[in-house]
Formats: C-alpha cells, sequence, structure tokens
C-alpha cells in the first residue's frame, strides 16, 4: 500500500493547514508567501483536494471513490463527501478522543483495539452510523498507552454528534453531522469542481 512519507509539518505549511487540526499540539511556523504569485483556479481546487487527503488520510483512488458515492447521494455532493469522510471509523475513534491524532486511530482500528456494537472492527474506513457505539476492547482498556491518550486528550472538545465517555474508553453517534458541525478547513465546493473536469 502506498504511504506518503513527506514530514507532517512541512505538509501543513504547504497546503496551509494549523497542525491543530491533526491532533498534532505544535503552532505552525509557516512563513508569509514569498512574492505575490497567482494560483490558478485548477491549482485553488487541487489543493483542497490535497488538503482534504491529507487531513483525513486517505489516499486517491479511496478518496475519488468517496466522491463518486457522494455525487450520488441526495443533497450537496461537497457535503455528502466531507459527511462520507468524517462518519470513517479512524476519524470518529480520533474524535472521541480515543486517540491523539487520525493517524494513531487508524493504527488503533487496524490491531484490533476498537469494537463497534461489541464486535471487533478493524477497517479504519468502516462507515459508522447514528446510533453505533465505540469502545476499546477490554483487554486494552487498562494499558499505559490508553492512559496517556486520555491524558493528551480530555480537553478536546467532541464535535455534538457524537457522546464520548473517556472514563469508560467509549462512545457513541448520536446523530449523522452536518456540514456546520464539520470543522475541516476546506472549501468542498472546490473539490466538486475539480472532479467535474475529471470524472
Amino acid at each position: 500500500m502506498a504511504v506518503d512519507r513527506t514530514p507532517i509539518l512541512k505538509r501543513c505549511r504547504a497546503l496551509g493547514i494549523e497542525p491543530m487540526v491533526l491532533g498534532i499540539n505544535k503552532k505552525s511556523n509557516r512563513n508569509p508567501q514569498r512574492g505575490n504569485r497567482k494560483v490558478s483556479e485548477y491549482g485553488l481546487q487541487l489543493r483542497e483536494k490535497q488538503k482534504a487527503k491529507f487531513i483525513y488520510g486517505v489516499l486517491e483512488k479511496q478518496f475519488r471513490n468517496y466522491f463518486v458515492k457522494a455525487s450520488k447521494m441526495q443533497g450537496i455532493s461537497g457535503e455528502n463527501l466531507m459527511k462520507l469522510l468524517e462518519m470513517r471509523l479512524d476519524n470518529v475513534v480520533f474524535r472521541l478522543g480515543l486517540a491523539r491524532t487520525r493517524k494513531e486511530a487508524r493504527q488503533i482500528v487496524g490491531h484490533k483495539l476498537v469494537h463497534v456494537n461489541g464486535k471487533s472492527v478493524n477497517i479504519p474506513s468502516y462507515r459508522v452510523k447514528a446510533g453505533d457505539v465505540i469502545e476499546v476492547r477490554a483487554k486494552s482498556s487498562d494499558s499505559e498507552r490508553f492512559k496517556d491518550i486520555v491524558a493528551t486528550t480530555e480537553a478536546r472538545l467532541v464535535p455534538a454528534w457524537l457522546s464520548s465517555d473517556l472514563g469508560s474508553l467509549k462512545g457513541s453517534v448520536t446523530s449523522l453531522p452536518s456540514r456546520e458541525e464539520i470543522d475541516v478547513p476546506v472549501n468542498e465546493t472546490l473539490i466538486v469542481e475539480f472532479y467535474s473536469k475529471m470524472l
């Protein structure tokens, strides 16, 4: 499987993303852009797509599949795309505070440390639904790793569409997220425009 090995902070600077969006507690040392280099319309659209892919840790083929699925759903394609990305299990584990970053959440899910509705799920892209209960498996709940995670994430705000109980390392999906509840600095309209020329 392809892996992006570009240093995370360097990639954040290139895409204009604050590291906190990824759960990394560091300030960006982003310098103002040199000169007044004008970015083309295509360049702006491409950058928004790259930002969304980077934030959610999704590769190109999978991201395109999300867009195709979003465009077939009822409603606005761009908002549907953001909702599909947000409902990924690895993202929900991150949002609940059960992981410090989405990358760590993906690893935790892949190592079968998470149960959904009492069943082990090791697919980071698994799509959760309203009413699903997500919890760390009992064998791992007392580990030092999760104690460290909770100490780091306990002050993190949990979105309104989720309910979190860090004391018992579990949470639930209370509803589907609205676009207003997804605090990701991405202009999905530009992504729709990008793919409308490609597909």
